[in-house]
């Protein structure tokens, strides 16, 4: 079994990415991943995972999501149900506790990947709640008197679409690394990935327009990875010459998600 990172075949990553990686994984430190929508941050855990032939857990966090989530559940109403239609085990607590995403990795027989995506979609004190969790790998469960250690210190991939800033007793605790968005080289490389059949002219022409538009000024909300990736399909399935893109930039629905970006690209074709 690898026990480095090296990419894979389906996640081009670049030496620094990689480097970092294998940093983490060597100082058992969670991986703090910046960058901007669809630079592959969260398809990141996922290659890791798949190198290194562990099982991946993913905690998806949202706004109303707390520390307390990923550790623990107490179903105390289930509990009281119970109770009330004379159910048997009801003494039983450990029976109405379920162990949360962080909980299942650390009580994990072999050493899973644990993402935590997007983490600064929560509230501000959700990161300092987990420092030490993720310090210590354990954490105590009071109404069972039973303390959940890791058997096998999880490897910890945490993304961040830095919508809110991190507080600074979090990022020391990380090693961190920006993805920085594909150079043209890269992308191709990306997008072989995906259409390995692609026509290099259409290719060249599709990626000569995507960088433009990228570059245009005040375009709002720029493409990504994964929407030139669904364009170079619409492209294909719709039959257009290659020729056209730059001139027409049909389908641009499929690039540009909001009206106004629509229109100021429009008006630099005219």
């Amino acid at each position: 079994m690898n026990t480095t990172f090296q990419g894979s075949k389906d996640y081009v990553a670049s030496e620094e990415l990689m480097r970092s990686v294998n940093i983490a994984i060597a100082l058992q430190k969670p991986l703090l991943i910046k960058g901007e929508p669809g630079t592959g941050k969260t398809m990141l855990a996922e290659a890791i995972s798949a190198a290194l032939g562990k099982k991946l857990i993913i905690w998806n966090i949202k706004s109303t999501t707390k520390a307390q989530d990923g550790l623990y559940v107490y179903d105390v109403v289930q509990r009281l149900y119970d109770s009330q239609f004379g159910n048997e085990g009801v003494d039983d607590i450990e029976k109405y506790v379920k162990l949360g995403k962080l909980g299942e990795a650390f009580s994990a027989d072999e050493q899973v990947i644990l993402l935590i995506d997007e983490i600064d979609k929560a509230d501000l004190e959700f990161p300092n709640d987990l420092l030490w969790e993720l310090d210590k790998m354990e954490f105590y469960i009071p109404e069972t008197k039973q303390t959940v250690k890791a058997k096998q210190r999880p490897i910890v991939i945490i993304t961040s679409n830095a919508e809110k800033e991190l507080p600074d007793a979090f990022l020391r605790r990380c090693i961190f690394h920006y993805i920085e968005f594909p150079d043209e080289q890269q992308m191709k490389e990306i997008i072989h990935v995906h259409h390995k059949d692609v026509e290099e002219n259409l290719l060249d022409q599709v990626l000569e327009t995507f960088y433009w538009i990228r570059d245009l000024y005040n375009i709002q909300k720029k493409p990504s990875t994964s929407e030139v990736i669904d364009w170079i399909q619409a492209l294909v399935l719709g039959g257009i010459d290659p020729d056209r893109i730059k001139a027409k930039v049909p389908f641009a629905g499929v690039l540009l998600k909001k009206n106004e970006d629509i229109d100021t690209m429009r008006r630099y074709l005219k």
